[in-house]
Protein backbone atom coordinates (compact mmCIF):
# COMPACT_ATOMS: atom_id res chain seq x y z
CA UNK A 1 0.00 0.00 0.00
CA UNK A 2 1.12 3.34 -0.98
CA UNK A 3 0.97 6.36 0.93
CA UNK A 4 1.95 10.44 0.38
CA UNK A 5 3.60 12.20 3.36
CA UNK A 6 2.54 15.29 1.72
CA UNK A 7 -0.61 17.61 2.01
CA UNK A 8 0.09 19.29 -1.53
CA UNK A 9 -2.76 19.23 -3.97
CA UNK A 10 -0.62 19.39 -6.41
CA UNK A 11 1.25 16.30 -5.43
CA UNK A 12 -2.03 14.19 -5.51
CA UNK A 13 -2.70 15.92 -8.48
CA UNK A 14 0.78 14.48 -10.39
CA UNK A 15 0.64 10.92 -8.74
CA UNK A 16 -3.30 10.40 -9.80
CA UNK A 17 -2.19 11.61 -13.59
CA UNK A 18 -0.41 8.45 -13.60
CA UNK A 19 -2.50 5.93 -11.94
CA UNK A 20 -1.18 5.95 -9.36
CA UNK A 21 -3.57 5.20 -6.03
CA UNK A 22 -2.70 6.09 -2.87
CA UNK A 23 -3.38 7.53 0.62
CA UNK A 24 -2.15 10.48 2.48
CA UNK A 25 -0.67 11.37 5.25
CA UNK A 26 0.02 14.29 7.06
CA UNK A 27 3.25 14.75 8.24
CA UNK A 28 5.14 17.84 9.95
CA UNK A 29 8.79 18.41 9.08
CA UNK A 30 10.87 21.33 9.44
CA UNK A 31 12.22 22.87 6.37
CA UNK A 32 15.38 24.89 7.96
CA UNK A 33 18.54 24.32 6.02
CA UNK A 34 21.61 23.62 8.09
CA UNK A 35 24.89 26.10 7.86
CA UNK A 36 26.95 25.36 5.20
CA UNK A 37 24.38 22.48 3.55
CA UNK A 38 24.67 22.08 -0.30
CA UNK A 39 21.09 23.13 -1.41
CA UNK A 40 20.44 19.14 -2.75
CA UNK A 41 21.89 17.49 0.13
CA UNK A 42 18.82 19.92 1.98
CA UNK A 43 16.10 19.19 -0.61
CA UNK A 44 17.06 15.73 -0.23
CA UNK A 45 16.95 15.60 3.20
CA UNK A 46 13.72 16.93 3.68
CA UNK A 47 11.99 14.59 1.15
CA UNK A 48 13.97 11.85 3.09
CA UNK A 49 12.25 13.14 6.56
CA UNK A 50 9.13 13.46 5.30
CA UNK A 51 8.58 9.71 4.19
CA UNK A 52 10.69 8.57 7.37
CA UNK A 53 8.27 10.64 9.21
CA UNK A 54 5.09 9.21 7.15
CA UNK A 55 6.63 5.60 7.50
CA UNK A 56 6.30 6.05 11.39
CA UNK A 57 2.94 6.54 11.12
CA UNK A 58 2.25 3.65 9.37
CA UNK A 59 4.79 0.97 10.70
CA UNK A 60 1.97 -1.61 12.07
CA UNK A 61 0.17 -1.61 7.94
CA UNK A 62 1.59 -4.79 6.12
CA UNK A 63 3.39 -3.59 3.03
CA UNK A 64 3.12 0.04 3.88
CA UNK A 65 5.67 2.08 1.61
CA UNK A 66 5.75 5.86 2.04
CA UNK A 67 6.73 8.51 -0.42
CA UNK A 68 7.79 11.66 0.33
CA UNK A 69 8.76 14.51 -1.89
CA UNK A 70 10.56 18.21 -1.81
CA UNK A 71 11.07 20.48 -4.45
CA UNK A 72 12.72 23.82 -4.48
CA UNK A 73 14.11 26.64 -6.30
CA UNK A 74 17.67 27.38 -6.38
CA UNK A 75 19.32 30.84 -7.48
CA UNK A 76 22.98 31.57 -7.17
CA UNK A 77 23.09 28.48 -4.49
CA UNK A 78 20.40 30.43 -2.39
CA UNK A 79 17.06 28.33 -1.49
CA UNK A 80 13.88 30.46 -2.59
CA UNK A 81 11.30 28.53 -0.11
CA UNK A 82 7.70 29.66 0.11
CA UNK A 83 7.40 33.61 0.46
CA UNK A 84 6.55 34.28 4.32
CA UNK A 85 4.15 37.55 2.77
CA UNK A 86 3.83 39.75 -0.82
CA UNK A 87 7.10 41.73 -0.13
CA UNK A 88 9.04 38.78 0.19
CA UNK A 89 7.35 37.28 -2.79
CA UNK A 90 7.86 40.27 -4.54
CA UNK A 91 11.19 40.13 -3.61
CA UNK A 92 11.85 36.68 -5.31
CA UNK A 93 10.45 37.25 -8.45
CA UNK A 94 12.42 40.41 -9.08
CA UNK A 95 15.56 38.42 -8.44
CA UNK A 96 14.58 35.50 -10.39
CA UNK A 97 13.45 38.01 -13.20
CA UNK A 98 15.68 37.59 -16.47
CA UNK A 99 17.49 34.46 -15.37
CA UNK A 100 17.98 30.96 -15.09
CA UNK A 101 17.34 28.86 -11.83
CA UNK A 102 17.42 25.83 -11.12
CA UNK A 103 14.58 23.57 -9.67
CA UNK A 104 15.45 20.46 -7.36
CA UNK A 105 13.10 18.32 -6.83
CA UNK A 106 13.88 14.88 -4.93
CA UNK A 107 11.43 11.83 -4.20
CA UNK A 108 12.21 9.17 -1.47
CA UNK A 109 10.20 5.68 -1.42
CA UNK A 110 10.98 3.98 1.89
CA UNK A 111 9.60 1.00 3.60
CA UNK A 112 10.50 -1.64 6.34
CA UNK A 113 13.42 -2.88 4.96
CA UNK A 114 14.24 -0.27 1.84
CA UNK A 115 14.84 3.04 1.07
CA UNK A 116 14.93 4.71 -2.84
CA UNK A 117 15.42 7.96 -4.33
CA UNK A 118 16.08 10.12 -7.26
CA UNK A 119 17.01 13.54 -7.73
CA UNK A 120 15.59 15.96 -10.65
CA UNK A 121 17.15 18.84 -11.78
CA UNK A 122 15.65 21.53 -14.20
CA UNK A 123 17.04 25.11 -15.62
CA UNK A 124 14.25 27.47 -15.63
CA UNK A 125 14.44 30.67 -17.55
CA UNK A 126 12.32 33.53 -17.15
CA UNK A 127 11.49 36.62 -18.60
CA UNK A 128 12.36 39.72 -17.98
CA UNK A 129 9.03 40.84 -16.09
CA UNK A 130 8.52 44.54 -14.69
CA UNK A 131 7.33 45.24 -11.48
CA UNK A 132 4.00 45.87 -12.37
CA UNK A 133 3.41 42.72 -13.91
CA UNK A 134 5.70 40.87 -10.65
CA UNK A 135 3.19 43.03 -8.73
CA UNK A 136 -0.42 41.43 -10.29
CA UNK A 137 0.84 38.53 -10.49
CA UNK A 138 1.56 38.77 -6.19
CA UNK A 139 -1.75 40.52 -6.21
CA UNK A 140 -3.69 37.05 -7.53
CA UNK A 141 -2.42 35.13 -4.40
CA UNK A 142 -0.87 32.27 -6.55
CA UNK A 143 2.91 32.60 -5.39
CA UNK A 144 1.89 32.17 -1.43
CA UNK A 145 2.32 28.34 -0.83
CA UNK A 146 5.09 27.58 -3.72
CA UNK A 147 8.50 27.47 -3.35
CA UNK A 148 10.12 30.69 -5.59
CA UNK A 149 6.97 32.38 -5.40
CA UNK A 150 5.54 30.85 -8.38
CA UNK A 151 3.33 28.32 -9.67
CA UNK A 152 4.45 26.96 -13.63
CA UNK A 153 1.29 25.34 -14.09
CA UNK A 154 -0.55 28.70 -13.47
CA UNK A 155 -0.55 32.25 -14.43
CA UNK A 156 2.93 32.24 -14.12
CA UNK A 157 3.14 29.84 -17.13
CA UNK A 158 3.97 33.42 -19.12
CA UNK A 159 7.04 34.01 -17.12
CA UNK A 160 8.84 31.13 -18.46
CA UNK A 161 10.53 31.76 -21.72
CA UNK A 162 12.81 28.29 -21.40
CA UNK A 163 12.46 25.04 -19.57
CA UNK A 164 14.84 22.32 -19.58
CA UNK A 165 14.24 19.74 -17.55
CA UNK A 166 10.93 18.07 -15.88
CA UNK A 167 7.59 19.75 -16.13
CA UNK A 168 6.37 17.56 -12.88
CA UNK A 169 9.12 18.12 -11.57
CA UNK A 170 9.09 22.22 -11.33
CA UNK A 171 5.44 21.36 -10.34
CA UNK A 172 6.70 19.57 -7.06
CA UNK A 173 6.54 15.81 -8.27
CA UNK A 174 8.93 14.57 -11.32
CA UNK A 175 6.81 11.98 -12.56
CA UNK A 176 9.67 10.10 -14.39
CA UNK A 177 11.82 9.37 -11.13
CA UNK A 178 8.86 8.79 -9.41
CA UNK A 179 7.51 6.20 -11.45
CA UNK A 180 10.94 4.80 -11.18
CA UNK A 181 11.49 4.94 -7.56
CA UNK A 182 7.84 2.72 -7.27
CA UNK A 183 8.57 0.60 -9.89
CA UNK A 184 11.85 -0.21 -8.39
CA UNK A 185 10.32 -1.09 -5.14
CA UNK A 186 7.89 -2.91 -6.86
CA UNK A 187 4.41 -0.53 -6.21
CA UNK A 188 1.90 -0.10 -8.80
CA UNK A 189 -2.10 1.21 -8.72
CA UNK A 190 -3.24 -2.79 -7.84
CA UNK A 191 -1.05 -2.64 -4.81
CA UNK A 192 -1.74 0.94 -4.08
CA UNK A 193 -5.17 2.77 -2.30
CA UNK A 194 -6.83 5.59 -3.56
CA UNK A 195 -7.10 8.70 -1.19
CA UNK A 196 -10.39 9.66 -0.78
CA UNK A 197 -12.31 12.42 -1.12
CA UNK A 198 -11.43 15.50 -3.49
Amino acid sequence: MLYLASKSPRRRQLLEQIGIRFDVLDVDVPEIRRIDEPAEDYVSRVAREKAGAGLLQVAAAAGACVLGADTEVILDGEVFGKPADAGDAVAMLARLSGRTHQVVSVVWCVDASREVHAVSVSDVRFDTLSQGRIEDYVASGEPFGKAGAYAIQGLAATFVSRLEGSFSGVMGLPLHETWRVLSELRVNHTQAKRAPGP
